[in-house]
């Protein structure tokens, strides 16, 4: 199994539990608010649903060695066709375009699963780094669908585990730069209670998150994997199972990580 095959397959699983969580939701529920700010669960299709197009397009590019990346005036139209849908059609234009993505990935062969390049919107990546960023797409917006339809909704494990390895990137790239000069300096102790696991947040000029603790942290963050990385991805609530000590709180990480 490439590195590759691991993160196709953990999105298909997550589009599976998706469709099944949506399947039945009748036009008002599809209505209501997601846990995504000022989106509708709609809208969360919507948005997933689009991205699966223009994806599809990308990776058709990279497999005819063709480097252009996306441009603002060829997705708009995209998204304001995808807008213009009702909530209804939203879920089933996103399960077409979804499938559609799916199915393409699936079909690159073996030879090209390690020498495919995808002209994607952070640069030209390998097929794994590529589907990493779909995949955080899709767990994490399909976790603000499901949370909203069930509030004891979590992140899949497999995907916390999978997402737990580019956590550094992401909490480098979807971080407040304000908050990120008012905080530092500030060394972080992280420490994951499922499973065991001590890291750093280091807070500077830049931010990272490395995997071994700190030996003079100025601050304590303390819960279970699963809470850590949705806090990363801007989608803390009061009731997850996280408590901050220290020289920092749980309102500033919250400030610092507005997630996207």
């Amino acid at each position: 199994m490439t590195a590759a095959d691991r993160w196709i397959g953990a999105l298909h699983e997550s589009s599976q539990r998706l469709g099944h969580a949506v399947a039945d939701l009748p036009a008002d529920r599809l209505a209501e608010a997601s846990f995504a700010e000022g989106w509708t669960i709609g809208q969360v299709l919507s948005h997933l649903g689009s991205g699966a197009e223009i994806s599809t397009t990308l990776v058709e590019r990279g497999l005819k060695g063709d480097e252009r990346g996306p441009v603002r005036e060829e997705l708009l139209p995209v998204w304001e066709r995808w807008d213009a849908m009702s909530p209804v059609e939203q879920r089933a234009a996103w399960r077409e375009a979804d499938e559609r993505h799916l199915a393409l990935l699936d079909s690159v062969g073996p030879g090209q699963r390690t020498s495919l390049r995808v002209p994607y919107f952070a640069g030209l990546l390998d097929l794994a780094s590529y589907a990493g960023y779909r995949l955080s797409e899709q767990a994490v917006h399909a976790w603000d669908v499901m949370v909203a339809l069930d509030e004891r909704a979590v992140l899949a494990a497999p995907d916390v585990a999978l997402l737990w390895e580019r956590i550094d990137l992401v909490a480098t790239r979807f971080r407040d730069a304000d908050a990120l000069t008012r905080l530092a300096p500030q060394r972080v102790r992280v420490e994951l209670t499922d499973p065991g696991q001590a890291l750093l947040l280091d807070i500077d000029t830049e931010l990272h998150l490395y995997p071994a603790p700190p030996t003079d942290p100025t601050a304590l963050l303390t819960g279970p994997a699963e809470s850590t990385l949705r806090l990363v991805y801007g989608r803390n609530r009061p009731q997850d199972p996280l408590t901050a000590t220290g020289s920092i709180s749980l309102d500033d990480l919250r400030t610092l990580f507005p997630g996207f």
